[in-house]
Protein backbone atom coordinates (compact mmCIF):
# COMPACT_ATOMS: atom_id res chain seq x y z
CA UNK A 1 0.00 0.00 0.00
CA UNK A 2 1.48 3.35 -0.99
CA UNK A 3 1.20 6.53 1.09
CA UNK A 4 -1.77 7.94 -0.83
CA UNK A 5 -3.71 4.67 -0.50
CA UNK A 6 -3.01 4.67 3.23
CA UNK A 7 -4.30 8.21 3.66
CA UNK A 8 -7.43 7.38 1.71
CA UNK A 9 -8.35 4.40 3.88
CA UNK A 10 -7.11 5.39 7.36
CA UNK A 11 -9.87 6.00 9.88
CA UNK A 12 -9.83 9.39 11.60
CA UNK A 13 -10.49 9.29 15.37
CA UNK A 14 -11.12 12.15 17.82
CA UNK A 15 -10.25 11.57 21.49
CA UNK A 16 -11.79 13.97 24.04
CA UNK A 17 -10.55 13.64 27.62
CA UNK A 18 -9.45 16.27 30.15
CA UNK A 19 -6.59 14.00 31.27
CA UNK A 20 -3.64 14.88 29.02
CA UNK A 21 -1.83 11.63 29.86
CA UNK A 22 -4.85 9.57 28.78
CA UNK A 23 -5.05 11.48 25.50
CA UNK A 24 -1.35 10.86 24.89
CA UNK A 25 -1.71 7.13 25.61
CA UNK A 26 -4.72 6.76 23.33
CA UNK A 27 -3.05 8.73 20.55
CA UNK A 28 0.12 6.63 20.77
CA UNK A 29 -1.62 3.25 20.82
CA UNK A 30 -4.27 4.04 18.22
CA UNK A 31 -1.68 5.58 15.91
CA UNK A 32 0.42 2.43 16.23
CA UNK A 33 -2.69 0.45 15.26
CA UNK A 34 -2.89 2.44 12.01
CA UNK A 35 -5.42 5.15 12.83
CA UNK A 36 -5.19 8.92 12.40
CA UNK A 37 -5.84 10.43 15.84
CA UNK A 38 -6.49 13.92 17.20
CA UNK A 39 -7.09 14.92 20.82
CA UNK A 40 -9.06 17.62 22.62
CA UNK A 41 -9.00 18.32 26.35
CA UNK A 42 -12.60 19.53 26.65
CA UNK A 43 -15.96 19.13 24.98
CA UNK A 44 -15.95 22.83 24.14
CA UNK A 45 -12.64 22.47 22.29
CA UNK A 46 -14.02 19.48 20.37
CA UNK A 47 -17.07 21.45 19.24
CA UNK A 48 -14.79 23.99 17.56
CA UNK A 49 -13.54 21.28 15.18
CA UNK A 50 -15.19 20.09 11.98
CA UNK A 51 -16.65 16.95 13.49
CA UNK A 52 -17.85 15.65 10.13
CA UNK A 53 -14.25 14.71 9.27
CA UNK A 54 -14.04 11.99 11.94
CA UNK A 55 -14.95 8.30 11.65
CA UNK A 56 -15.10 7.64 15.41
CA UNK A 57 -15.27 9.59 18.67
CA UNK A 58 -13.79 8.45 22.00
CA UNK A 59 -15.07 10.50 24.94
CA UNK A 60 -14.48 10.63 28.66
CA UNK A 61 -17.74 11.10 30.58
CA UNK A 62 -16.71 13.52 33.35
CA UNK A 63 -15.06 16.66 32.01
CA UNK A 64 -15.08 20.33 33.06
CA UNK A 65 -18.13 22.37 32.16
CA UNK A 66 -19.64 20.06 29.51
CA UNK A 67 -19.73 16.32 30.07
CA UNK A 68 -19.05 13.66 27.49
CA UNK A 69 -22.74 12.70 27.66
CA UNK A 70 -23.77 16.27 26.75
CA UNK A 71 -21.22 16.32 23.93
CA UNK A 72 -22.54 13.02 22.59
CA UNK A 73 -26.10 14.36 22.66
CA UNK A 74 -25.05 17.36 20.53
CA UNK A 75 -23.34 15.06 18.04
CA UNK A 76 -26.30 12.69 17.81
CA UNK A 77 -28.74 15.57 17.36
CA UNK A 78 -26.79 16.91 14.37
CA UNK A 79 -27.76 15.04 11.17
CA UNK A 80 -24.24 15.55 9.81
CA UNK A 81 -22.68 13.51 12.65
CA UNK A 82 -25.62 11.49 14.01
CA UNK A 83 -24.29 8.21 12.62
CA UNK A 84 -20.65 8.64 13.61
CA UNK A 85 -19.94 5.98 16.27
CA UNK A 86 -19.00 6.95 19.84
CA UNK A 87 -17.08 5.02 22.49
CA UNK A 88 -17.10 6.22 26.09
CA UNK A 89 -14.02 5.60 28.27
CA UNK A 90 -14.81 6.45 31.86
CA UNK A 91 -14.07 5.66 35.50
CA UNK A 92 -17.82 6.04 36.13
CA UNK A 93 -18.83 2.41 35.98
CA UNK A 94 -22.15 1.86 37.74
CA UNK A 95 -25.13 0.59 35.74
CA UNK A 96 -26.83 4.00 35.55
CA UNK A 97 -23.71 5.59 34.05
CA UNK A 98 -23.38 2.84 31.43
CA UNK A 99 -27.11 3.07 30.60
CA UNK A 100 -26.84 6.86 30.26
CA UNK A 101 -23.90 6.52 27.88
CA UNK A 102 -25.51 3.88 25.71
CA UNK A 103 -28.84 5.66 25.96
CA UNK A 104 -27.57 8.69 24.05
CA UNK A 105 -26.51 6.43 21.20
CA UNK A 106 -22.96 5.41 22.09
CA UNK A 107 -21.70 2.22 20.52
CA UNK A 108 -19.56 1.02 23.42
CA UNK A 109 -18.67 1.92 27.01
CA UNK A 110 -15.22 1.00 28.31
CA UNK A 111 -14.64 1.19 32.06
CA UNK A 112 -11.35 2.63 33.35
CA UNK A 113 -8.84 1.24 34.02
CA UNK A 114 -8.62 -0.75 30.81
CA UNK A 115 -5.83 -2.23 28.75
CA UNK A 116 -4.89 -0.42 25.56
CA UNK A 117 -5.03 -3.76 23.76
CA UNK A 118 -8.67 -4.12 24.80
CA UNK A 119 -9.48 -0.54 23.73
CA UNK A 120 -7.90 -1.03 20.30
CA UNK A 121 -9.88 -4.26 19.87
CA UNK A 122 -13.11 -2.45 20.69
CA UNK A 123 -12.27 0.37 18.29
CA UNK A 124 -11.71 -2.18 15.52
CA UNK A 125 -15.01 -3.90 16.35
CA UNK A 126 -17.03 -0.67 16.28
CA UNK A 127 -15.44 0.55 13.04
CA UNK A 128 -15.88 -2.84 11.39
CA UNK A 129 -19.56 -2.73 12.28
CA UNK A 130 -19.87 0.82 10.98
CA UNK A 131 -18.30 -0.19 7.67
CA UNK A 132 -21.12 -2.68 7.14
CA UNK A 133 -23.41 0.33 6.71
CA UNK A 134 -21.05 2.45 4.57
CA UNK A 135 -22.94 3.85 1.57
CA UNK A 136 -20.06 3.24 -0.83
CA UNK A 137 -20.33 -0.49 -0.25
CA UNK A 138 -24.06 -0.77 -0.87
CA UNK A 139 -26.48 -0.18 -3.70
CA UNK A 140 -29.35 2.22 -3.08
CA UNK A 141 -31.75 0.54 -0.70
CA UNK A 142 -34.93 2.18 0.52
CA UNK A 143 -37.50 0.62 2.83
CA UNK A 144 -41.00 2.10 2.99
CA UNK A 145 -44.12 1.69 5.06
CA UNK A 146 -46.79 4.18 4.08
CA UNK A 147 -45.10 7.58 4.65
CA UNK A 148 -42.23 6.16 6.72
CA UNK A 149 -39.06 5.75 4.67
CA UNK A 150 -35.57 4.47 5.50
CA UNK A 151 -32.72 5.16 3.10
CA UNK A 152 -30.27 2.44 4.14
CA UNK A 153 -27.39 3.88 2.11
CA UNK A 154 -27.70 7.44 3.45
CA UNK A 155 -28.72 6.35 6.96
CA UNK A 156 -31.70 8.70 6.87
CA UNK A 157 -35.29 8.31 8.00
CA UNK A 158 -38.26 10.39 6.87
CA UNK A 159 -41.78 10.35 8.26
CA UNK A 160 -44.36 11.88 5.91
CA UNK A 161 -41.58 13.85 4.24
CA UNK A 162 -40.00 15.15 7.44
CA UNK A 163 -36.42 14.07 8.11
CA UNK A 164 -35.98 12.47 11.53
CA UNK A 165 -32.77 12.57 13.58
CA UNK A 166 -32.18 9.12 15.03
CA UNK A 167 -29.12 7.88 16.88
CA UNK A 168 -27.22 4.97 15.32
CA UNK A 169 -28.82 2.61 17.83
CA UNK A 170 -32.34 3.87 17.09
CA UNK A 171 -31.68 3.70 13.34
CA UNK A 172 -30.47 0.11 13.48
CA UNK A 173 -33.41 -0.94 15.66
CA UNK A 174 -35.89 0.60 13.24
CA UNK A 175 -34.04 -0.92 10.29
CA UNK A 176 -34.19 -4.35 11.93
CA UNK A 177 -37.93 -4.01 12.56
CA UNK A 178 -38.81 -2.65 9.11
CA UNK A 179 -36.82 -5.34 7.37
CA UNK A 180 -38.92 -7.86 9.28
CA UNK A 181 -42.42 -6.36 9.51
CA UNK A 182 -44.79 -8.36 11.74
CA UNK A 183 -41.92 -10.35 13.22
CA UNK A 184 -41.13 -9.95 16.91
CA UNK A 185 -37.63 -9.91 18.41
CA UNK A 186 -36.66 -10.73 21.98
CA UNK A 187 -34.38 -8.30 23.79
CA UNK A 188 -31.49 -10.75 23.34
CA UNK A 189 -32.10 -10.86 19.58
CA UNK A 190 -32.23 -7.05 19.42
CA UNK A 191 -28.97 -6.89 21.36
CA UNK A 192 -27.28 -9.32 18.95
CA UNK A 193 -28.38 -7.30 15.91
CA UNK A 194 -27.79 -3.77 17.19
CA UNK A 195 -24.98 -3.63 19.75
CA UNK A 196 -21.33 -4.49 19.01
CA UNK A 197 -19.28 -7.12 20.73
CA UNK A 198 -18.19 -6.71 24.36
CA UNK A 199 -20.98 -4.27 25.31
CA UNK A 200 -23.10 -5.18 28.33
CA UNK A 201 -26.68 -4.02 27.75
CA UNK A 202 -29.56 -4.40 30.18
CA UNK A 203 -33.24 -4.82 29.31
CA UNK A 204 -33.75 -1.26 30.54
CA UNK A 205 -31.25 0.08 28.02
CA UNK A 206 -33.14 -1.52 25.13
CA UNK A 207 -36.48 -0.29 26.47
CA UNK A 208 -35.16 3.27 26.87
CA UNK A 209 -33.82 3.36 23.30
CA UNK A 210 -37.08 2.05 21.86
CA UNK A 211 -39.05 4.58 23.91
CA UNK A 212 -36.91 7.41 22.52
CA UNK A 213 -37.27 6.10 19.00
CA UNK A 214 -41.06 5.95 19.34
CA UNK A 215 -41.18 9.61 20.42
CA UNK A 216 -39.44 10.59 17.18
CA UNK A 217 -41.66 8.50 14.90
CA UNK A 218 -44.85 10.54 15.39
CA UNK A 219 -47.92 8.68 14.15
CA UNK A 220 -45.80 5.62 13.34
CA UNK A 221 -44.88 5.12 17.02
CA UNK A 222 -47.94 2.90 17.41
CA UNK A 223 -46.49 0.49 14.84
CA UNK A 224 -43.69 -0.39 17.26
CA UNK A 225 -45.35 -2.98 19.48
CA UNK A 226 -44.18 -4.85 22.57
CA UNK A 227 -45.98 -8.20 22.73
CA UNK A 228 -45.62 -10.01 26.03
CA UNK A 229 -43.66 -13.22 25.67
CA UNK A 230 -42.53 -12.38 22.13
CA UNK A 231 -40.68 -9.05 22.33
CA UNK A 232 -40.69 -5.97 20.10
CA UNK A 233 -41.68 -5.67 16.45
CA UNK A 234 -43.05 -3.38 13.75
CA UNK A 235 -46.62 -4.30 12.80
CA UNK A 236 -48.58 -3.10 9.80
Amino acid sequence: MNKNEYQATTKHILVVDDEHVMCDLLEFNLSNAGYSVESCYSAEEALRKDLTTFDLFIFDVMMGHMSGIALAEKIKNDPATAHTPIIFCSAKDNDDDVIAGLGVGADDYVKKPFSMRELVARVKSVLRRQDEFHPKQQSVNILKFEGLEINVDAHTVRADGEKLTLTRTEFEMLLLFMRNINRFFSRNEIFDHVWPEHVVVTDRTIDVNISRMRKKLGRYASNIVNRSGFGYGFVD
